[in-house]
């Protein structure tokens, strides 16, 4: 790591720590702007705003399944120093995890992801920061904080937002800054001395001409886990997370016609790889057994778990409004650098625990560079046409390095990737109650493969360029009832995985996958503006859809494409004002999706209980078992999940309130891989949290308690299954206190 990153650790020490919380350096929730405080008064629902066209626009008005995570929920989510996987659940239809640590999350959307953990990966739902596409997994990951709002848009959407989108999109927009003065912070303490802390300050430094914004965050954990093999008490499972945002908003004209936005963010984290756990799921079932401790790995190997990034990006977001239209320029360039090394066996040869047939000690990392270039020309008056048109370019290039330790020899490989594309879309009222939308985009995508050293150079290229559509009809039937129904077409670019080079494998490829989507929908907005119903319907099929065969008796991880997939299911959306001081939202999403290829196989378990159909032949070092997955759900596509949140409050004097908010999400019955086992899948999983307080002075001051994983889950969140059964497992449970201000 650089010098920078070290005199930034060495300045984040506990006594830091602890002096900044006893100053009380801490934030509650954003004050809702004015009309949304308008509406609280009047205790209706606040408007939704979403940006799934590329201009704010009210939810209810556009043609999209789509959730919204406000900055009070992600608040509440990451109270407890969680990482990106913490949004698993929170909304219907969407599950987050990862092998990496805190790093390189995987998301999934409607049933649709990648398992593959390679940090080439490709997944087909694409996150998006302040309009910046973070494609690789590693950026993936960057720390979500000093948000204004998440959403989450589910379906494809290859139009306006290019290819890898054809399972949605989760849209993260940071605050801007602005000309109003904003101070806020918080700070919060809880179990394994788990520290969060908040912080940011913008105002105008030129009135209405020229305003600045600086947040950070800082979470850090102490060691907790034991290490049984070694002795060694609290060995294991800390970090320290730290990022930081700066940005400057220049408006130099009085009418403000021309924006420039300027932002640099940069994060460095020092931590801990995923906790693999060696036999602790059955055999012949998928309970958790006596080899499981929370508190207690059995580590031969590893280093230590070490995990250790650095990442840094700028943007620039231009904007200059014409009469008629807007021309909006954004430019992004992000860095990503860092390794990660784990015990993945998850045990050790003498005391397991159970049986493990070889060691595996591996290391990746990372040297990565990505550029974006964005440019987009938009109507911006009233009528019943609106339109859009515009280009974009993407250029990555990074190094991916496997270590084993001691065996196999390291080796580097390199991937680039090029793509451009051209998009449009109109919208069209044709009545005043019917309005019609379409989009079409052309999308040329490049990438290139070689290895560096430690193997033979074997050169890999794959291309692809593709038509994405989509076509909405969106009616009002009342003032306030609308339904709307909407095709989309979407591809997910081809992929090289090249991991696999390090074990003596050729590089895997996988061509192009392309989505068919079908959708109809409703939003409904009752009772004065206090009860809101949205919903959904779906039906997709997924031609050549990308999978990854992980693991295996072989150990390997190899990209494939199965002949078909095949889902539907629905989503429903409600939020209800009980009374002006208690609000309560309820999600849910049904998946039910389907492997559609008769002659697909692949590797299976060395000791789990296969109940596909399966065939064995001979191998190289025994007999290697094949499974069929025709009829095989995507992996971790839970059928059903969903979420609830309530908040209440206690009005006290004309100033101040105490307050009670909890949070709960579920995710139903899931396979973690493309064969189904006895072991290999979780029964539903289900958590929450919960947060009570008071504050004074309308927000300005807030003390509270927090608790996440309340009821101290033991949860599966993903497998391993090369050599036994090892499993990884969700966050343990945290209680808090926490003080911030808001000015």
């Amino acid at each position: 790591m650089t010098s920078c990153a070290v005199s930034i650790r060495s300045i984040l020490t506990s006594s830091t720590i602890l002096t900044a919380a006893a100053f009380g350096l801490s934030a509650p929730a954003a004050a809702q702007d004015a009309e949304d405080e308008s509406e609280a008064d009047a205790g209706q629902l606040s408007s939704i705003i979403v940006t799934a066209n590329r201009r704010e626009e009210n939810l209810q008005d556009v043609a999209v399944s789509a959730d919204i995570l406000n900055q009070t929920r992600v608040d509440n989510i990451f109270a407890a120093a969680g990482d990106t996987t913490a949004l698993a659940g929170s909304v219907p239809g969407l599950n987050v995890e990862s092998s990496n640590g805190r790093v390189a999350p995987r998301f999934y959307i409607r049933g649709l992801g990648n398992t593959d953990f390679d940090l080439a990966a490709s997944q087909p739902v694409s996150v998006i920061m302040d309009d910046i596409v973070l494609e690789n997994v590693t950026l993936k990951s960057f720390p979500i904080f000093d948000i204004e709002r998440i959403e989450v848009l589910r379906g494809p959407q290859g139009t306006l937002f290019g290819r890898n989108t054809p399972a949605g999109i989760v849209k993260i927009n940071t605050v801007r800054p602005s000309d109003e003065a904003d101070i806020r912070g918080s700070v919060s303490y809880g179990s394994f001395d788990t520290v969060s802390l908040n912080a940011a300050v913008g105002r105008a430094i030129v009135e209405e001409k020229l305003a600045f914004r600086v947040s950070t965050q800082l979470q850090r954990r102490s060691d907790w886990i034991d290490n049984g093999f070694t002795g060694e008490d609290d060995a294991l499972g800390g970090f320290t997370d730290f990022a930081v945002r700066g940005q400057l908003l220049l408006t130099p004209d009085e009418e403000k016609r021309f924006t420039a936005l300027a932002q640099i963010q940069y994060r460095d984290l020092e931590g801990s790889s995923t906790f693999f756990r060696a036999n602790v799921l059955g055999p012949g079932d998928n309970d958790l057994n006596a080899n499981y401790d929370r508190d207690t790995v059995f580590y031969d190997a590893g280093g230590g778990n070490p995990a250790e990034y650095e990442q840094w990006g700028a943007t620039l977001n231009l904007g200059y409004e014409f009469d008629g239209a807007t021309l909006t320029s954004i430019t992004g360039y992000y860095e990503s650098e860092g390794f990660s090394r784990g015990d993945i066996d998850g045990g050790n040869l003498v005391t397991g625990p159970g049986f493990i047939p070889f060691p595996s000690d591996t290391q990746d990392s990372i040297d990565l560079y990505q550029f974006t270039q964005e440019i987009r020309l938009a109507s911006n008056t009233d009528g019943p046409l609106t339109w859009q048109i515009g280009g974009f370019y993407f250029e990555s290039d990074f190094d991916v390095s496997t270590v084993g330790f001691t065996f196999p020899p390291p080796v580097t490989v390199n991937h680039t990737n090029d793509a451009w594309a051209v998009f449009g879309q109109a919208s069209y009222q044709l009545t005043e109650a019917v309005r019609l939308t379409g989009g079409l985009r052309y999308t040329d995508d490049e990438k290139d493969f070689f290895v560096v050293s430690g193997a033979a150079p074997q050169p890999v290229s794959v291309q692809d360029d593709q038509f994405d559509w989509d076509v909405s009809l969106f009616v009002d039937l009342s003032d306030d009832v609308s339904v709307y129904g909407k095709v989309a077409d979407a591809f997910r670019g081809p992929t090289i995985q090249g991991r696999d080079v390090a074990f003596f494998n050729p590089p895997s490829v996988a061509q192009s996958e392309n989505i068919m989507s079908y959708e109809a929908g409703f939003k409904t907005e009752l009772a004065d503006r206090r009860v809101r119903i949205n919903g959904a319907v779906f039906y997709y099929t997924v031609d050549d859809p990308q999978f990854t065969a992980v693991g295996g008796a072989g150990n390997l991880v190899q990209l494939i494409n199965a002949n078909e997939g095949e889902a539907y299911g629905f989503e429903l959306d409600t939020a209800f004002q009980i009374t002006p001081n208690f609000e309560v939202t309820i999600g849910i999403a049904y998946n039910d999706t389907e492997i559609k290829d008769p002659n697909l196989e692949v590797g299976t378990c060395a000791q789990c209980t296969v109940t596909d159909p399966t065939r064995t032949i001979a191998g190289p070092f025994g007999p290697v078992v094949f499974a069929s997955v025709d009829g095989n759900p995507f992996p971790n596509a839970p059928e059903w999940s969903g979420d609830l949140t309530a908040s209440y409050t206690i009005p006290v004097g004309d100033d101040d309130e105490f307050f009670i908010f909890t949070d709960w999400v579920y995710l139903g019955d899931t396979n973690f891989l493309l064969y189904e086992s006895l072991e290999f899948n979780a029964g539903s999983r289900f958590e929450g949290g919960l947060r009570v307080g008071y504050r004074a002075n309308n927000g300005a001051w807030e003390l509270a308690a927090f608790a996440r994983n309340i009821t101290s889950e033991d949860n599966v969140q993903g497998v391993i299954d090369f050599n036994n059964n090892t499993a990884f497992v969700n966050e343990p449970r945290v209680f808090g206190v926490s003080l911030g201000f808001d000015y």
